[in-house]
């Protein structure tokens, strides 16, 4: 960024201001993608006891729902489910869905938002917990939807010997999932620019 806004305090701020500032959003907003992807990064090599690290679990869970024939978006939610595990240890749900919430469909955001809930169905129980606390959401309309991400992609991606597409392998699907929100506040004023 070469020109900057002149204010100090943003009461101060005018309309040139951000003018220069919306110039700058659509460039900065196409390189998501890879800050995400160096973030998610991060995960390798932090196994916290388990028997992969989170970065394969990660690759792992992705894996299985793009060999099951889930939907790109799907697949990236599946990629991104725990990326919130270094920064939000006590609610990395709530890290990932953050990221994903302007540009993923309501049933894929949910998942992702409860998907610790429904996973400690299958370990609360030996920590004291309740493992069924997904109960509290029966009758909605993606219970089902997340118990399934869970069963099928999330609870089985930890094995070590299992197929494990790399990182490049999602990166395209990635780079189209978070190329254009569907919603947010600054959609209308500051549009996503995007070159071929």
């Amino acid at each position: 960024m070469n020109s900057r806004a002149s204010f100090s305090n943003m009461k101060d701020s005018t309309r040139e201001d951000w003018q220069l500032i919306g110039q700058e959003f659509g460039p900065y907003t196409k390189g998501l993608p890879d800050r995400i992807m160096a973030h998610l990064k991060i995960l390798e090599g932090d196994y916290g006891g388990f028997p992969v690290d989170r970065y394969t679990h990660s690759l792992q869970t992705a894996t299985r729902a793009l060999k099951d024939g889930r939907d790109e978006e799907y697949v990236v939610c599946a990629l991104l489910h725990d990326i919130g595990d270094t920064l939000g240890s006590f609610n990395h749900p709530d890290i990932a869905a953050a990221i994903l919430k302007p540009f993923v469909s309501e049933a894929n955001l949910w998942m992702v938002q409860n998907h610790g809930i429904f996973q400690g169905y299958y370990f609360f129980h030996h920590l004291g917990m309740d493992r069924e606390m997904r109960e509290q959401f029966a009758g909605h309309a993606f219970y089902d939807y997340t118990a399934e991400f869970c069963d099928l992609y999330d609870a089985p991606a930890f094995d070590k010997h299992a197929a494990t597409l790399p990182l490049t392998e999602f990166e395209p699907m990635l780079r189209r999932v978070f190329e254009k929100p569907r919603r947010s506040i600054y959609s209308a004023a500051m549009p996503v620019r995007q070159t071929a």
